[in-house]
């Protein structure tokens, strides 16, 4: 996710309802009113798409006031941040959702397969994994996976992340339940493999809460622990951050540092799915609550803070950060009775 600085200065983060400009081409308004642009023959191919073209990124004016789906063009995408790899497909088009989907459960395997496996290892082996490498681990894993496969999904592999993007306006509703699915395929796949291997040792690597803790208490800190998750991936996918790549040293240190202090009271997992994968196998659902409604509450918490600190979201930056660089962003816009009502 990098920003072409001339195209920020050039743009100014403000586009004109008039025209759009990329590589030398020209995009000229056509005269339907819809507020929408269309490239003429001199344009990129693939720039024929209707771009979003009014001041903060596509902000249309309408007259139902109804909720809007609004797309960045492919040829707007190249002008905010730069080229992407031709294999990228557009975000908006199905028929690359496979790769999304992929992509999301191969990373969200390969976390659990760290976070679970060493606290298997750990029993295998009679203690040669501690607590230290056991929670930064997965932390470290995190940060590559960002690295490998933030382009072409988000890098998500969390359903409260998933969530807390699309209540930002920042990922599509309509493709929440489908990265889901991916990300409890990813970890049940991965505690299958643990099982395979080792057998149902350390109860699969599975989150409960401290001996001395309670399911209240750890559900408590997971919520407390989530919130800070949230609040700092919002917080560095945000175009007033605009710090790209370095959003995964961001999370991964925060994960570390959580695990460090909160792992002996319920297990620092803050991801259900991590927590839920392993719990399934065993037949156990004795503390599956705890690792479901205290990341929930958690999220949600976090959302709200980001709306105090950054506003209602739709942050163009973010929604490249949350969905991959695909040609197409996808961004949802609300309609503002007051600006209408001025507009006239």
């Amino acid at each position: 996710m990098t920003l072409d600085p001339n195209a920020s200065a050039r743009l100014g983060w403000t586009l004109s309802a008039r025209e759009v400009e990329s590589d030398g081409a020209r995009a000229a308004r056509e005269g339907d009113g819809d507020g929408s642009l269309r490239c003429d023959e001199r344009a990129p191919s693939g720039c024929s798409r209707a771009a979003l073209s009014v001041s903060e990124l596509g902000e249309q004016r309408d007259d139902e006031g109804a909720d809007r789906v609004r797309e960045v063009s492919p040829a707007l995408a190249r002008a905010l941040f730069g080229d992407v790899a031709p294999w990228v497909g557009d975000f908006s088009n199905l028929a690359y959702e496979w790769r999304r989907l992929v992509a999301e459960l191969v990373g969200t395997f390969l976390l659990v397969l760290v976070a679970a496996g060493a606290g298997v290892v750990g029993a295998v082996s009679g203690g040669a994994v501690t607590r230290l490498p056991a929670v930064v681990a997965p932390a470290l894993m995190v940060m590559a996976v960002i690295l490998a496969i933030g382009a072409v999904s988000g890098a998500h592999l969390n359903p409260v992340v998933s969530i807390a993007f699309a209540l930002r306006r920042e990922f599509p509703w309509r493709r929440v339940p489908a990265y889901l699915l991916a990300q409890f395929a990813g970890a049940l796949g991965a505690c299958t493999f643990i099982w395979a291997l080792f057998g149902k040792v350390g109860r699969l690597g599975a989150t409960v809460p401290g001996a001395h803790s309670g399911d209240v208490r750890a559900m408590l800190i997971e919520a407390v622990l989530t919130f800070g998750l949230i609040t700092t991936i919002v917080g560095t996918a945000s175009g007033a951050q605009n710090i790209g790549p370095l959003s995964a040293l961001a999370v991964a240190g925060y994960l570390a540092l959580a695990g460090m202090w909160a792992s002996p009271v319920s297990g620092a997992s803050v991801n259900p799915v991590r927590s839920l994968a392993p719990e399934v196998l065993l037949g156990s659902y004795r503390h599956c609550w705890v690792y479901l409604v205290g990341p929930v509450i958690g999220m949600l918490v976090a959302v709200a803070i980001a709306y105090v600190l950054r506003g209602r979201g739709a942050d163009p930056v973010a929604a490249r950060a949350a969905q991959g660089s695909m040609g197409t962003l996808v961004l949802e816009r609300r309609r503002d009775p007051d600006r209408r009502d001025r507009a006239r």
